[in-house]
């Protein structure tokens, strides 16, 4: 979110005091609205990266989201990651056999493939939309349909999107990938990757702030979608009904204070499951071959002792890894470093990532065909299963089974009779 303008406060920008005259790139040159994708972000720090290898100085990636990161350590990866434009003028021919698929799908949905929505529609205010979205992507390419929600349809449109761009299912791109044993090496012949882990702090002070700068943005006319640029970093939408409010109070402050705290956690998580669960093993599988990336993470939860178990350790790692000098175990920095890193061992070819966290349709939670019921394949469904509405609703079902059994069984009897 620091690639778009103003908003410093909201999206955590470094004050211009603190960067002591060193250069950040990429960051605040994005007009708040624009849609700006991993892809062409990749690119325009590929860019920035080459720039300041030629100055013979070092670039410092700082995110941010690791998923960006890690699309930018491990190339290929991305259904397009030559042409980062969302929609590019110019097609890629299909094959013959992905041609006459979109042939032979229905009126409707061949007229919603040759002209795809601009931005993803929401499955809140519009499901029909969002519903025929994925039952054309089902239509197209299954196996990666089968990994996105219905109601993501972000997701949903983008690898639609890559069936235009590319003229290739991105199933197919994915198993070519599989394919290509340099997938699995980082861009980078040497770099260090280094995580912090802290704690939410000093929200209210920024609540605070994030609400003056999102009402100024009201003030001004700018028209605000929470799907869209930097309105969709954490700030924008908590505060939206405490702005909106005929006679803003102190009590609907506090709520929007307390639902950014439950998102700033909910990303936070989900940050941390994506470092252990996709970069991590990434990084591991990667040393497996060739000792390439050392990985450490900082404790940064005391601040008292920041000098101690950041600033120094991270000066001391990064001096190490540029001297090239023996490294530290990154298992032996601290309790939460050895808790945190120690994972297991997973795939992570792109067909293995492609296979897991399949949705599966509940049809005994589904009350309308149109508005399936979907939840992931593994531990989320056996959770689901045992839920308490799950099996009230399978309960209800087995009864109504049974009910149309016996009726047909009485139906049966009294015909029997009347032709006795």
């Amino acid at each position: 979110m620091q690639v778009y303008s103003g908003m410093d406060v909201i999206t955590n920008k470094v004050p211009e005091a603190e960067r002591h005259g060193v250069e950040h790139l990429l960051m605040g040159f994005k007009s708040p609205g624009e849609q700006y994708v991993v892809g062409q972000w990749v690119q325009d720090a590929l860019k920035a990266i080459d720039e300041t290898h030629k100055r013979n100085e070092i670039p410092i990636v700082v995110g941010g989201t690791s998923y960006w990161i890690q699309h930018l350590m491990f190339p290929n990866r991305l259904a397009v990651d030559k042409d980062s434009s969302p929609m590019p003028a110019g097609r890629t021919p299909m094959s013959q056999e992905l041609a006459d698929i979109v042939a032979a799908l229905p009126l409707h949905l061949l007229a919603l493939f040759n002209c795809l929505p601009l931005h993803p529609p929401s499955a809140a205010t519009d499901p029909d939309a969002a519903f025929n979205l994925h039952t054309l992507l089902s239509m197209l390419d299954l196996p990666v349909a089968n990994r996105w929600h219905w109601r993501d349809t972000r997701k949903v449109l983008r690898s639609l999107g890559v069936i235009k761009e590319t003229g290739k299912r991105a199933s197919e791109i994915i198993m070519d990938q599989t394919n290509d044993l340099a997938s699995s090496k980082p861009r980078f012949i040497e770099f260090e990757f280094t995580w912090l882990l802290s704690e939410i702090r000093a929200l209210r002070q920024i609540a605070t702030a994030a609400s003056r700068e999102e009402s100024s943005s009201d003030s001004a006319g700018v028209k605000t979608d929470y799907t869209l640029g930097i309105y969709q970093s954490i700030g924008y939408k908590e505060f939206h009904d405490y702005l909106t409010a005929s006679e803003p109070s102190e009590k609907g402050f506090d709520a929007a204070v307390e639902h950014m705290k439950v998102s700033t956690r909910q990303y936070a998580k989900r940050q941390v499951g994506w470092i252990r669960n996709k970069l991590l093993p990434a990084v591991n599988t990667a040393n497996a071959e060739e000792a390439v990336t050392p990985t450490y993470l900082l404790d940064a939860t005391a601040l008292d002792s920041w000098d101690k178990n950041v600033r120094g350790l991270g000066v001391q790692l990064t001096e190490d890894f540029l001297a090239k000098r023996e490294m530290a175990d990154p298992l032996s920095l601290s309790e939460s470093a050895r808790k945190m890193m120690l994972i297991d061992s997973k795939a992570v070819d792109p067909a293995s990532v492609l296979n897991a966290r399949q949705k599966r349709i509940c049809h005994v939670c589904t009350l309308h065909i149109d508005r399936p019921f979907m939840v992931e394949e593994g531990r989320e469904w056996e959770a689901h299963r045992n839920t308490r509405v799950h099996r009230k609703l399978a309960a209800k079902g087995q009864q109504s089974e049974h009910g149309e059994v016996h009726q047909q069984r009485k139906t049966k009897r009294d015909e029997a009779s009347t032709r006795n």
